[in-house]
């Protein structure tokens, strides 16, 4: 997954990310071994919730740091060019939440 913006000395460490998702990582494996052993629909079920809230939350966290660090930096900055590309930006990838949530 590559990005059209490179890593600059500013940009926000998503290391706490990484640690959860290498715990969902490890949900997803206990629900591929729970539906190999055939076990009840509920409770595969159940942690499939866990596993899509536990993402989201991991989201959340990424976008919120997005936004006080990298947005802020182009907002406060005086290219107005730049301003107006982070707000489009912005505005992309909150309806891209919207319609991945259903809404």
């Amino acid at each position: 997954m590559s990005s059209a913006h490179p890593s600059t000395p500013s940009h926000p460490s998503h290391s706490n990310e990484l640690i959860r998702l290498r715990r969902i990582e490890g949900q997803v494996r206990g629900v591929q071994k729970m539906i190999e052993e055939r076990r009840y629909c509920v409770d595969i079920l159940t942690q499939l919730s866990s596993i899509s809230a536990a993402l989201a939350r991991v989201k959340e966290r990424i976008l919120e740091r997005h936004l006080r660090s990298c947005a802020r930096e182009s907002l406060a900055g005086k290219n107005r060019d730049d301003q107006s590309e982070k707000i489009e930006e912005i505005i992309r990838l909150l309806a891209r939440f919207r319609r991945a949530a259903g809404a």
